[in-house]
């Protein structure tokens, strides 16, 4: 049987892998300077080749594997933002943060610190459990954390050791909590987008130019998008075809505008350093 293509783009250090994260064999173990991703929060959100909606056990249980698939492709002093709920209710509360720092830690993740981004979405509420009462109320924050975990050291020795971050954006960017926009699923036709904001802000703090980042839930491109923005490679894995197709357009119209040829490639050594 004929291997599948996997490559599904590339553009100069920009690839777009269109496979499942857990079975890739196409990026080298501790190669990759930062993982900023936002893995599936199985509430309920409407997916194209996933199920955001399986028992939290199992869900628990994938978190585990692609946890530990990703500690592996991290090179020693690599960092990893992860983009998570604080908690969720549909199906049951569950403290989403808590469950999965304790699952990496289990892994060998070490933790550093946490970002609170207050997305400032409160006016979207549509459940408070009791109206006006202490029978049953739900407390809801409208943040999501981002958790920042290494592998090794925190102390970065590899890469170019070029930063591109400026005093302002160092001074504002270390503050724990960020207030910016969550993005519009309309606008980019993705169920569960994040604001090119965010990985951007994570890149610049956390990697030297010319680094590479890893998305392993790519969706609709953002951190590929923000990775072309600031001179970094950037490899992006996505299992559903649309979403890939989604990404590579979005890079054409907000990161590649001026080049005039992107370039499919087969050759996967291309992928390897």
């Amino acid at each position: 049987m004929e291997k599948k293509e996997t490559v599904f783009f590339r553009q100069a250090d920009i690839i777009i892998l269109n496979e499942d994260f857990l079975t890739t064999k196409e990026i080298e173990e501790n190669s990759v300077d930062l993982i900023v991703t936002s893995p599936p929060y199985n509430v309920d959100i409407k997916y194209n080749a996933y199920d955001d909606r399986i028992p939290y056990s199992i869900y628990l249980k994938f978190t585990e594997e692609w946890l530990a698939k990703a500690y592996s492709l991290l090179k020693e002093d690599g960092r990893f933002c992860l983009n998570i709920p604080l908690d969720k209710n549909k199906g049951g509360q569950q403290s989403v943060y808590s469950d999965l720092i304790s699952i990496a830690k289990k892994i060998g993740w070490k933790y550093h610190s946490t970002i609170v981004w207050n997305e400032q979405n409160i006016s979207r509420r549509t459940a408070w459990g009791s109206w006006l009462s202490a029978r049953a109320p739900y407390v809801i924050a409208p943040v999501e954390m981002i958790a920042v975990l290494y592998k090794k050291r925190w102390r970065k020795t590899s890469g170019s050791g070029i930063s591109d971050i400026s005093r302002d954006e160092f001074i504002e960017w270390t503050n724990g909590v960020w207030t910016f926009m969550g993005e519009s699923k309309i606008k980019v036709q993705h169920p569960a987008p994040f604001p090119i904001e965010l990985p951007y802000r994570c890149i610049k703090l956390f990697t030297f130019i010319n680094d590479l980042v890893l998305d392993p839930f790519l969706g609709s491109g953002t951190t590929l998008i923000a990775c072309a923005l600031t001179n970094r490679k950037g490899i992006g894995i996505e299992i559903d075809k649309k979403y890939c197709e989604i990404a590579k357009k979005r890079l054409l119209n907000e990161a590649f505008l001026n080049q005039k040829k992107l370039n499919f490639v087969s050759d996967k050594s291309q992928i390897r350093k």
